[in-house]
């Protein structure tokens, strides 16, 4: 990301930051290229029209990523929308985005938790940097079906992932069959989160099994694994994002697990055609 080119700030005469935008985009295709939009204006700032600045901004410079980096596909510039940002919606929808995909945040507190479950031939141990690229690899196997999803390299999966300072290798854990990854669940810890609602809570970003893999109950055990050693190292809530049409069938997967809606968002999409081919 350069944010020379991939950003915009908006400040106020007296230097306040009152708006900001990014498009964000990520190497790979696999049903579309996707730039991510994202952007806020400060509430005493809205009615001026920062918002709307912004967005043809967002849209001109993804549709330049799109150019540029995957002319022959078809792109999609998506937006985030939580129900609390009404002017967002009717913005992005007055620009000809529509609704493609509805997520859900879900939340259990770190008490009685699943009891340990063992999947027969699977050996589960905390994440090692040495098995960084095999996690890699086993992500880009587990969501080839997924929508949206995008194939990681091995820049891309550090940066995203597994490089991020919030990134708890320790609350981490890997199923391994035969000596290979056969699932995951990739934990963070962030700060800022922590410090803002005073419940210090791990994020369950990364959730996979390989397909040849599902059916065994490897996920439970994994996500099961997962908060039995955050809770051990004092943290008192777990929490995930999951696409409610998830194909796996992930969402009754985490309600089984104690996990329950606490908020949901809309991803809206604008599709652009491919520029040649």
């Amino acid at each position: 990301m350069d944010l020379d080119r991939d950003g915009r700030a908006v400040c106020a005469d007296d230097g306040r930051l009152v708006g900001w935008a990014t498009a964000i985009s990520s190497p790979g295709v696999r049903d579309a290229f996707r730039v991510w939009l994202e952007g806020r204006v400060a509430p005493d700032s809205r009615g001026r029209g920062i918002g709307g600045r912004l967005l043809d901004w967002q849209i001109a410079r993804g549709t330049e990523q799109h150019a540029a980096l995957e002319p022959e596909a078809s792109a999609r510039l998506v937006v985030h929308v939580h129900p609390t940002m009404g002017a967002l919606e009717a913005l992005v929808r007055r620009r000809g985005f529509t609704a493609e995909r509805y997520y859900a945040v879900m939340r259990r507190p770190l008490t009685d938790l699943p009891e340990p479950r063992t999947v027969a031939g699977v050996e589960l141990v905390p994440f090692t940097a040495e098995r960084d690229e095999d996690v890699r690899r086993a992500h880009n196997a587990s969501f080839t079906e997924h929508h949206g999803s995008v194939e990681r390299d091995e820049v891309a999966w550090r940066n995203w992932f597994t490089g991020q300072r919030a990134f708890r290798p320790d609350l981490s854990v890997l199923a391994l069959a035969d000596g290979e990854v056969a699932g995951y669940a990739l934990a963070y810890v962030v700060e800022a989160d922590t410090r803002a609602t005073g419940v210090p809570t791990t994020h369950l970003g990364q959730i996979g099994v390989l397909p040849g893999a599902r059916g065994r109950g490897i996920a439970s055990a994994v996500i099961g694994a997962a908060l039995r050693a955050a809770a051990a190292a004092g943290l008192e809530r777990a929490a995930l994002d999951v696409d409610t049409e998830n194909s796996t069938g992930a969402f009754g997967l985490y309600e089984r697990l104690g996990f329950r809606t606490d908020r949901t968002w809309t991803s809206w999409a604008l599709p652009l055609r491919p520029v040649r081919g």
